[in-house]
């Protein structure tokens, strides 16, 4: 690309396509002109019998010179500063007219053709050259109308007058020529901004709208769909192959739909409503869906151009992720109460269970006990969850103080799996089986050992809660960067080590998994949902990350899918560095 020209040329030459255009548009009429020239010659030996050879040499050597300009300098033309480099161009067709007016024998006047070369200064050119050029011609003109005045050819008075008026004409010619060119360039300057513009705009209006989890829609007047992001395709039952446009009353369960957006064309007006949309072999989908018309053009669309048409833009809201959101946000302004209540509560729930305790000692019947034991049971309940609740606000003293060290991975699993394992009594502990592939390579990971086991711990409950009986169906493993945590998948890279808990359970619905890892976010009613929040505010604390995803793992059933929870240790975890995040809320 050229480079940018000096303030008097407000013009990149080179980089613009427009002026390439031009220059050919010059090139191709210097060549029709020497045809011209030639096919004149041509004529005048049949109707007058009589020529000149060297008027037939010029002729012929200007046709060949245009040609050749033609062919090699058709990609971009010279730099519009005046130059040497004009003079194959300009100087040629000046000197070609004045040998041809010099040599004719007749009364034919070959001064027009100077115009040519002015345009061609004027249109690509700078000012200076359009007015040198036409400056050049002007001296020339004179100097002919001189010398004619001398052979006593003409009325010298008359031809001076007359030649002035003209070079007077070409210098508003070049001056006007130059001008219109140089708005020309602006014009097309800023339209080519304006679709640079135009098109940024129209791929960040594509992102935003792809990667929206609202469904948006955009019809016309006649129900089809010209536009529809992933969202709105999984909320209206449409496959990926499925091409624009398409009709939305060609499923039958989307006529509710359909007939908001013929409502909102009628009304003129926005309009809004709460929907249910039933597909064949899918349960019913409650919907809030809200519609825009865009604005109509002043000139009415031509025909068969859809495009032009005034749209009806849709946006699809998913009623049970509005509710799950809404659910979430009430929850955690309750937590937020609830953290302040179970600090005030621990002190009596503390001197209650020591009354119990007491008042146990003196108990001799056996309903007594089993009462005293009820309160002591929900009384330590009541403790539990009041810590996890505070967990939220503040970490415990001994997290504060808990330094990372380096623990082996493979070693410090193994012991805390046995230990959850033997705590279970009875057969709540022989349903505890699992298929544990421990392949870490005695990798050393940063992780305080106590935080490392409660997470594990948690990931074990939650797993053994949703798996199967069979006695794969809850495994643990470990691995390094030699292997993926995720089976055929790309392994991590750098020196990583990863631990994972996988079950067989069903998967988990798509508004459960979006706020899987939020504060008093759960899907059972007697659980508070600070579990797995906590965990993954232990594993960010030594620059751990903690995931889930839906995967499949080879069983003696063969390859099943399951639910998995991957915690990844990164290098960038140095050990003692002080905590975060959870240690800085004080309550």
């Amino acid at each position: 690309m050229a480079s940018p020209l000096p303030t008097a040329t407000p013009r990149l030459f080179a980089a613009e396509p427009q002026v390439v255009r031009l220059w050919n548009g010059f090139l191709n009429g210097r060549v029709l002109v020497a045809v011209v020239l030639l096919a004149l010659q041509g004529l005048s030996l049949t109707v007058q019998s009589q020529t000149t050879p060297l008027i037939w040499a010029v002729c012929a050597i200007y046709l060949a010179l245009t040609l050749f300009t033609r062919v090699a300098g058709r990609r971009a033309p010279p730099p519009p500063q005046v130059g040497w480099q004009w003079l194959p161009l300009i100087g040629v067709d000046i000197a070609v007219v004045c040998l041809l007016q010099l040599q004719q024998t007749g009364t034919m006047n070959y001064a027009p053709l100077l115009a040519l070369p002015i345009l061609m200064a004027s249109a690509l050119g700078t000012l200076l050259l359009a007015f040198a050029t036409t400056a050049g011609v002007t001296l020339l003109l004179l100097g002919w109308t001189g010398w004619t005045g001398r052979q006593g050819m003409t009325d010298l008075t008359q031809q001076y007058f007359q030649t002035a008026l003209t070079c007077a004409g070409y210098f508003l010619m070049a001056y006007l020529t130059h001008q219109l060119a140089q708005r020309l360039q602006r014009e097309q300057q800023l339209s080519l901004q304006s679709r640079q513009a135009a098109h940024l705009q129209e791929q960040v209006n594509h992102l935003i709208i792809h990667h929206l989890d609202d469904g948006v829609l955009a019809m016309d007047r006649q129900g089809q769909v010209h536009t529809a992001n992933p969202a709105a395709r999984l909320l209206l039952g449409c496959g990926a192959d499925l091409q624009l446009p398409f009709a939305l009353t060609a499923s039958a369960g989307n006529a509710p739909l359909a007939t908001l957006v013929e409502q909102t064309f009628a009304s003129g007006a926005a309009l809004s409503a709460d929907m249910d949309l039933v597909h064949a072999d899918h349960n019913p989908l409650g919907l809030h869906v809200r519609t825009w018309l865009t604005s109509p053009l002043d000139a009415p669309p031509l025909a068969g151009d859809a495009l032009a048409a005034q749209w009806c833009v849709v946006f699809l809201h998913d009623l049970r992720e509005m509710q799950a959101r809404l659910r979430t946000e009430k929850l955690a302004a309750m937590g937020r109460m609830s953290a302040a209540v179970a600090h005030e509560i621990r002190n009596p729930l503390a001197a209650i269970s020591q009354a119990n305790a007491l008042l146990a000692e003196d108990l001799t019947d056996p309903g007594q006990q089993r009462l005293s034991q009820m309160v002591a049971h929900n009384a330590q309940r009541l403790a539990r969850i009041a810590e996890e609740v505070l967990d939220i606000a503040r970490v415990q003293q001994q997290i504060h103080a808990a330094e990372a060290s380096a623990l082996p991975l493979d070693e410090q699993v193994e012991s805390i799996w046995q230990e959850w394992r033997s705590q279970a009594p009875g057969a709540e502990g022989a349903a505890r089986q699992a298929l544990v592939k421990l392949q870490a390579h005695q990798a050393l990971v940063a992780f305080d050992a106590e935080h490392l086991r409660r997470v594990l711990v948690n990931l074990l409950d939650n797993a053994q809660r949703f798996r199967s009986d069979a006695a794969d169906g809850l495994q643990v493993h470990t691995g390094h960067a030699g292997t993926a945590p995720v089976p055929g998948s790309a392994p991590p890279v750098g020196p990583q080590v990863w631990l994972q808990v996988w079950s067989d359970g069903a998967p988990l619905d798509a508004s459960v998994q979006r706020h899987l890892f939020e504060p008093f976010f759960s899907s059972q009613s007697r659980s508070t949902g600070l579990g797995l929040y906590i965990c993954r505010e232990l594993c960010e604390r030594y620059g751990a990350r903690l995931g889930y995803q839906r995967l499949a793992r080879s069983t003696t059933r063969g390859s099943v899918e399951g639910n998995a929870f991957t915690l990844v240790f990164y290098p960038t975890a140095v050990l003692g560095t002080p905590s975060f995040r959870l240690d800085t809320i004080v309550v």
